[in-house]
C-alpha cells in the first residue's frame, strides 16, 4: 500500500465524538484516550495498516503515540547516523501513520528514545557519550549512552525534532528515556567534568557516598540539567510548531523511579501541560498505587489537566515482560480502573504491530468504550478528601538515599494502605504545599518525612495552630533539608517528644522480635488467667486504642532508643524490647515495660514513634492497620466524608463537580491481589454506602455507571446511603 493510498483509505475512519465533551481548547486539553502500537524495526514489512485503523476505531482513540526517530528513525532522516529502521528501506512509516491519523482527526504525539546510539555514531561523535571513571564508555547492551552535557542533546536532538516536525506537523513529541545515565553511574566525561566545575567548583565525586557534600551537590546539579533539557526542547518545539506544539517527555508514577532518573517531579509536573505516564503495571503497592499516582501527579497538576498513562496489554512488570504475550483481561482492567480513580486517561499500549497471541486485542475495547461513555464525570473535577498524606521527592533523596524503598516508601505505603482499607479518601499533598492545601484538611500525615526545611516545618505549625490534627511518624523532621542530623525533633514541640541519642538509619529498617504496651494496661478486667502481680486498671484508654480492649500489647518488630516524653504528653504505648524466639521455652519477656514511648498524643497531634506504617507496607500485621486507621479517625472525629460498609477489599475515591459527586469503588478482592497477574475476578457486596453531601447536591439521584442502573437513594442528617449491590471489578456512582 503507498501512502497515499494509506491516507485515503484512512479518510473513511470516523472516531466518535466524546459524549459531554467541548471541542473548544488546546489539544492537549481534550484528548482523552489514546493508542500506541510501539513499532519494532521489523514493523515496516507487515503493519498490517487496515486492521490498526479499525483498532483505533472500536477502541474510541483519539490521540496516538507513533514512532518517529531517536535510537530508530522510520522515515528517511537527512541525519546520515540516525539509525534507519532495519526494514525500513526507503519508506516513511511515521510519516505514512501520521498523515492517516491526521486525516481522521486524531492527534498524534511522534515518539522518540534519544539517550543511546549504535557504533558508528559513537565513532563519530565521542564525546557525546557518557565515561566510566577509567574513560571507557557505558553502554546498554549493544548501544552506547548518550551524555545530557553534550551537544548530542543541545544541538543534534533539538535538530532531529526540527525536522520532525517540519515533515509531518505533529502535535508534539514524547521520549520516554530523555533523562540519559541514571543515579546509579557516574559520567567522567569532558563535558561532564568541565561544567561541573564551572557550576560547582569542585571535581566530579569520585565515589557514590551520600555524607559527601559534593556527592549531593552532583545529584542536585543532575536534577537542574533534566530540568534545563525539559526547557530548551519546548522551547524548540514551540518554535518549530507553534505555541501548543509540546515536548513532552515521559515520566514515572515512582518517585523512586524518578529520582534514579533525576527527574525532579514537581518541577517537571508544574511545567507540564500535560502529562505521558509511563507506569504501566503494579509494583509491591499493588493496584490501589495507580490511583495513588493521578491523585499524587493531580495535586501538583492541578484537576483540570489530563494525564493519559501507558496501560500494557502485554505482560508488564515482574521479573520478566513478556512483551508478545497478552496479559491476562482481569489484570489489565483492574489497573485500568484503579487509573481511572485517580484521573488518569487510558493509552493502551501495544509493542509491536504484529502478535501472534491474539488475545490481548479485545481488552482495551470495553475499558475506553467506559471511559468514552463516561468522561464528563472523569476530568475537570475536584478530590474531596480531608485528609493529606504528605509526600517529599528531596525525601526520597537525602533520607531514603540508596533504602528509600524502605525508609521512605514503605512508611507512606503503609499508612495508604490503612487508609484503603478503612475506606477512608486522602490526598497526596507534596511538603510545600501544605499552606496551599491547609484549608481543604482537617488531617494531615507525616509519615517518616525525615527531612525538612525551617519552612515547612513552620507551615505544618501553623496548620496545626490554626486548628489541624498531625499525624507524624518515625524521624520526621529530625533532619534538615540536606539530610543532615538535627540534634532533636525540629517538630518536638508539636510532639510531645524528644531524640536523646543520635539518629541511625539502620534503626529503621531493622526486624526483630519487639512489641508496644498499650497504657493503661486492662488485662486484670479482661476474660483470661489471672496472676497476682497484674497491674490494677487505672482508667480508660484513649480513643485512639479502640478495639484493643483484650490485648494490652500488640506486635512492634522495630527498634526504639533514645526518646523521651514531655512530662504534659499522653503516653499511649511504650518499648518492650527484643526477647527471644527460639526455641519456644526462651520466649518470655526478659524486660516487660520501659518508659521509651511509641505512641505519644499532645493536643492535636499524635507521634507515632514507633514505624507501624512502614511494618504495615511491610508484613500487613492487621493490628498495625487497625491502629493506624484509628489515628486517623480519631484526627478526623465526625467529620468523615465516606462510609462504605461490607466484605471486601475495596478502594474508594471521592470527587465533586459543580451540582454532583463521582465515587469510584474499585474491587481488590482477590486471593491474587497479592501477586501478579490475576486472571479472575471475585465480586463483592451488598455494600451500604453514605456520602455527606455539599450544599449544591442534593442527593436526590444515583446512578450505577458500570451495573447501568439506579440506586434508592435515602438523604438524611446531611447525608445520602444507597447500596450497590454488587461490584467485579469497579463501580461508578454519580450522585446528583
Amino acid at each position: 500500500m503507498t501512502r497515499r493510498e494509506f491516507t485515503a483509505s484512512a479518510a473513511s475512519l470516523l472516531v466518535p465524538a466524546r459524549a459531554g465533551a467541548a471541542s473548544a481548547g488546546p489539544w492537549y486539553r481534550r484528548t482523552y484516550r489514546w493508542g500506541q502500537t510501539n513499532v519494532t524495526e521489523k514493523d515496516p514489512v507487515r503493519y498490517d495498516v487496515a486492521w490498526w485503523r479499525d483498532f483505533w476505531k472500536r477502541t474510541y482513540t483519539q490521540g496516538v503515540i507513533i514512532n518517529a526517530g531517536g535510537i530508530v528513525a522510520y522515515y528517511p532522516s537527512k541525519f546520515p547516523l540516525q539509525h534507519r529502521a532495519e526494514f525500513l528501506g526507503d519508506r516513511d512509516l511515521y510519516g505514512e501513520l501520521a498523515a492517516a491519523a491526521h486525516s481522521v482527526g486524531l492527534v498524534v504525539l511522534a515518539r522518540m528514545d534519544s539517550n543511546r546510539a549504535a557504533e558508528d555514531f559513537y565513532q563519530a561523535h565521542r564525546d557525546w557519550f557518557t565515561r566510566d571513571i577509567e574513560g571507557r564508555p557505558y553502554r546498554a547492551a549493544d548501544k552506547y549512552v548518550t551524555c545530557v552535557n553534550s551537544a548530542y542533546y543541545d544541538e543534534y536532538i533539538p535538530e532531529v525534532m526540527r525536522e520532525i516536525i517540519g515533515r509531518s506537523k505533529p502535535e508534539g513529541l514524547t521520549d520516554n528515556s530523555w533523562s540519559g545515565l541514571s543515579r546509579d553511574m557516574i559520567c567522567y566525561c569532558d563535558n561532564c567534568a568541565r561544567k561541573f566545575r564551572d557550576t560547582a567548583g569542585q571535581a566530579l565525586p569520585r565515589k557514590h557516598d551520600w555524607d559527601n557534600p559534593v556527592f549531593r551537590r552532583w545529584i542536585e546539579w543532575n536534577y537542574a540539567r533534566r530540568v534545563e533539557i525539559w526547557d530548551l526542547n519546548n522551547r524548540v518545539t514551540k518554535a518549530a510548531g507553534g505555541a501548543d506544539c509540546l515536548w513532552i517527555g515521559m515520566n514515572s508514577g515512582s518517585l523512586a523511579a524518578q529520582s534514579r532518573s533525576f527527574r525532579d517531579s514537581r518541577a517537571i509536573w508544574e511545567r507540564a501541560e500535560i502529562l505521558m505516564l509511563d507506569h504501566q503495571a503494579r509494583g509491591a503497592a499493588g493496584f490501589e498505587e495507580n490511583a495513588d499516582a493521578g491523585k499524587l501527579i493531580h495535586g501538583v497538576m492541578g484537576w483540570d489537566k489530563l494525564i493519559p498513562e501507558s496501560m500494557a496489554m502485554y505482560h508488564a512488570g515482574g521479573r520478566v515482560s513478556f512483551r508478545m504475550a497478552a496479559k491476562p483481561a482481569a489484570e489489565a482492567r483492574l489497573w485500568m480502573a484503579e487509573g481511572f480513580a485517580g484521573g488518569l486517561q487510558p493509552w493502551w499500549h501495544h509493542i509491536a504491530a504484529y502478535h501472534e497471541d491474539r488475545r490481548m486485542y479485545r481488552t482495551a475495547e470495553p475499558m475506553m468504550r467506559f471511559y468514552r461513555d463516561n468522561e464528563r464525570y472523569l476530568v475537570n473535577r475536584r478530590l474531596v478528601a480531608n485528609v493529606g498524606v504528605v509526600w517529599s521527592q528531596r525525601n526520597t533523596d537525602v533520607f531514603g538515599r540508596n533504602e528509600a524503598a524502605e525508609l521512605v516508601e514503605a512508611p507512606y505505603r503503609g499508612f495508604t494502605e490503612a487508609l484503603l482499607k478503612a475506606r477512608i479518601p486522602y490526598a497526596p499533598v507534596h511538603i510545600d504545599h501544605v499552606a496551599r492545601e491547609a484549608a481543604n484538611l482537617k488531617a494531615l500525615i507525616l509519615p517518616e518525612i525525615a527531612a525538612m526545611s525551617e519552612a515547612q516545618c513552620a507551615a505544618v505549625r501553623d496548620f496545626v495552630a490554626n486548628g489541624g490534627r498531625l499525624i507524624a511518624t518515625g524521624s520526621t523532621s529530625l533532619y534538615d533539608e540536606s539530610g543532615a542530623a538535627r540534634p532533636d525533633f525540629a517538630l518536638a514541640d508539636l510532639f510531645g517528644a524528644h531524640r536523646a541519642g543520635a539518629p541511625d538509619r539502620k534503626s529503621a529498617i531493622a526486624n526483630v522480635h519487639t512489641y508496644l504496651r498499650l497504657a493503661p494496661e486492662l488485662r486484670r478486667q479482661a476474660p483470661g488467667p489471672h496472676i497476682a502481680d497484674e497491674p490494677a486498671v487505672s482508667g480508660t484508654r484513649h480513643p485512639i486504642l479502640k478495639g484493643f480492649d483484650e490485648t494490652d500489647i500488640v506486635p512492634f518488630g522495630g527498634v526504639l532508643a533514645g526518646l523521651r516524653a514531655d512530662p504534659s504528653a499522653n503516653v499511649l504505648a511504650t518499648f518492650v524490647p527484643e526477647f527471644p524466639i527460639f526455641p519456644p521455652e526462651t520466649s518470655w519477656m526478659r524486660q516487660p515495660k520501659t518508659d521509651i514511648p511509641g505512641l505519644v498524643v499532645k493536643g492535636r497531634t499524635a507521634y507515632l514513634a514507633a514505624d507501624l506504617d512502614r511494618r504495615y507496607a511491610r508484613d500487613g500485621m492487621v493490628d498495625h492497620g487497625d491502629l493506624l486507621a484509628n489515628l486517623v479517625r480519631w484526627a478526623l472525629g465526625d467529620a468523615v466524608p465516606l462510609e462504605v460498609q461490607g466484605h471486601g477489599r475495596v478502594d474508594c475515591s471521592l470527587y465533586a463537580q459543580p451540582g454532583r459527586l463521582i465515587l469510584h469503588l474499585v474491587n481488590l478482592t482477590s486471593a491474587g491481589t497479592g501477586r501478579a497477574p490475576i486472571d479472575d475476578l471475585v465480586p463483592v457486596g451488598p455494600l451500604e454506602v453514605r456520602v455527606r453531601l455539599p450544599k449544591d447536591v442534593s442527593g436526590s439521584s444515583v446512578r450505577l455507571m458500570v451495573a447501568g442502573s439506579g440506586a434508592e437513594a435515602k438523604v438524611d442528617g446531611g447525608r445520602v446511603r444507597f447500596e450497590v449491590r454488587s461490584i467485579a471489578d469497579h463501580e461508578l456512582a454519580v450522585i446528583e
